[in-house]
């Protein structure tokens, strides 16, 4: 995966490794980067492996990225949602000179993250229902 941005000057992250048919990598985070307010750089933020540690359905990649084993995933049988979510952060300064240092917060960002909460709820309200079915 690459993200691209701009007109006339355009910013080009490196690529990402998204899936395969063995590993799948559902979070990234996407950091722009500004200088005076015009955006220079576009980067994927690597974090570990801390937040795939003691999780059996998540594989460290490259000592970079949590990765889940394919044959894990909902599309493929498994009870995982494997959907992709990419998250923004910003660094550098805005045209005031103010800085922008959100990527500071991702990992605070994660862990107060709702998505686990609603996984499992939209998990247990579903599944009452299949009992109906």
């Amino acid at each position: 995966m690459v993200a691209f941005a701009g007109r006339k000057y355009a910013a080009r992250s490196i690529p990402a490794f998204v899936a395969n048919s063995t590993y799948t990598v559902t979070s990234f985070t996407l950091v722009l980067e500004f200088k005076d307010g015009r955006l220079q750089n576009l980067y994927w933020k690597r974090d570990g492996c801390a937040s795939c540690a003691g999780n059996s359905n998540f594989v460290c990649l490259n000592n970079q990225d949590c990765a889940i084993r394919t044959s894990n995933c909902q599309n493929r049988g498994g009870s995982v949602d494997c959907s992709l979510g990419i998250q923004l952060a910003f660094s550098g300064t805005d045209k005031h000179l103010a800085v922008l240092n959100s990527w500071y917060e991702v990992e605070n960002l994660r862990q107060y993250s709702l998505y686990g909460l609603y996984s499992n709820l939209r998990d247990s309200l579903t599944s009452q229902y299949n009992k109906f079915f």
